[in-house]
């Protein structure tokens, strides 16, 4: 009769359990909206959060352009054109969908990396997304976006 690692199994098994926490914890930051708790100005930086389909999770920068009335703002992205590519995309969002731009990388980034299950934000297709560091193998880290499924270095 074959021995059964049981040690091996439970930490799968508890891989799997942290990767599904935490999956269940971005989404619904993904999906929930900011309590709107500033009027911004033309100018102001901001990332808005994209609600479309493939794309929950992720947030892009943009500028104030100006206010459109009730906390709604038209913006002017900083990564995405027009289908043209003449010029920056403009659109008009709901202030709840804004977060403040991140701080500068230098002042945030640890000098020891990161550690298996951290919460992180990736820049990718022109936008940043939630994630999570799901492996590291060598010097590459592996980070899981559960609003997407994919799991990338």
């Amino acid at each position: 009769m074959a021995q059964i690692n049981v040690t091996e199994m439970n930490s799968v098994q508890l891989h799997q359990l942290r990767m599904a926490m935490l999956s269940e914890s971005i989404k619904s930051i993904a999906f929930k909206k900011q309590q709107i708790t500033k009027e911004y100005e033309k100018g102001d930086e901001v990332e808005v959060a994209s609600q479309e389909l493939g794309f929950i999770g992720s947030y892009y920068a943009e500028t104030i352009i100006c206010s459109t009335g009730d906390d709604y703002y038209r913006i002017k992205y900083k990564t995405l054109l027009t289908d043209d590519e003449s010029e920056p995309l403009e659109d008009v969002f709901s202030a709840a969908k804004f977060r403040p731009v991140p701080p500068n990388l230098d002042e945030t980034m640890s000098e020891n990396g990161f550690r298996l299950y951290d919460m992180v934000d990736v820049f990718d297709n022109d936008g940043w997304w939630f994630g999570f560091i799901s492996a590291k193998v060598g010097d590459e880290y592996y980070v899981y976006f559960p609003t997407t499924g994919d799991n990338i270095t």
